[in-house]
């Protein structure tokens, strides 16, 4: 299982590009998982259905199960937030696991970067970020893409992505 990243600045379309190459990596036969970091408080059951009641009512994890999907959430309920490593094992295995978030974690990342924000780049101040699609040139010796080039995002992905093991290892020599 390798892991690769997607970074950049809020409005820089990371979850639209990612909507995008998703599909370009199956047709390619691999198996994608996606792990998205939430900065704030979120939802993934509606108020007010039997698995949101049960965690109000304080259950610490409520797995929800139907014939298409199951999903399972965990309230740290005052524990620290898990980092990206005891996250990746909790993942079915798969070919290629796409992080969307998670900064300051140890993997490596392809930043996407769109002008029209108005921010910098990441690159070069981020030493993990491996090659980046952007809207408009960018002056590196890094592998670009064009934000609309899927198959070269897709391919930059694949060859820039990590083995989880390296990341374990990586992050435990962090710690």
């Amino acid at each position: 299982m390798k892991v690769i990243g997607l970074a950049g600045w809020s409005g820089a379309g990371k979850t639209t590009l990612l909507s995008r190459v998703i599909p370009h990596l199956l047709k390619s036969g691999l198996r994608v998982s996606a792990i998205k970091h939430a900065h704030h408080s979120f939802e993934v059951d509606v108020p007010g259905k039997d698995s949101w009641v049960h965690r109000q009512s304080g259950a610490t994890e409520v797995l929800v199960s139907s014939a298409r999907r199951w999903a399972l959430v965990h309230e740290l309920r005052e524990t620290p937030e898990p980092r990206l490593p005891e996250l990746l094992k909790k993942l079915s295995a798969v070919d290629l696991v796409v992080v969307e978030g998670f900064k300051s974690e140890p993997h490596r990342k392809i930043e996407i970067y769109r002008a029209a924000n108005g921010k910098p780049l990441l690159f070069p101040d981020d030493p993990e970020i491996s090659g980046i699609a952007s809207d408009t040139p960018v002056q590196t010796t890094l592998p670009t893409a064009h934000l609309d080039d899927i198959p070269a995002i897709a391919a930059m992905m694949q060859s820039s992505a990590i083995s989880v093991e390296d990341l374990l290892a990586r992050s435990a020599s962090q710690t």
